[in-house]
């Protein structure tokens, strides 16, 4: 299964802003895909496994691989071509 992995944290703007688009990709991908929140503050070492340097960064995984990766805010369209592969 696809999975998308969302580094973020509270203090993070573009993050809150991206928060809508997340949990509207999270309806339209129920049963397609899993979705994973990581708060950078308390996982800094998943944070750093993924080499993320900045957030919001998305990750997208197919079958434990990256497939891709997004950085900022991200077009709600972008992220729905990486999930669809």
């Amino acid at each position: 299964m696809v999975k998308l992995l969302d580094f973020w944290a509270p203090w993070c703007g573009p993050c809150k802003l991206m928060n809508p688009v997340i949990e509207e990709l999270e309806k339209e991908f129920a049963g397609k895909a899993e979705f994973e929140k990581i708060n950078v503050d308390e996982n800094q070492e998943k944070a750093t496994k993924y080499g993320v340097m900045s957030i919001p960064t998305y990750i997208i995984e197919k079958e434990g691989k990256e497939v891709g990766r997004k950085i900022g805010v991200t077009a709600k369209s972008d992220l729905v071509k990486l999930l669809k592969g």
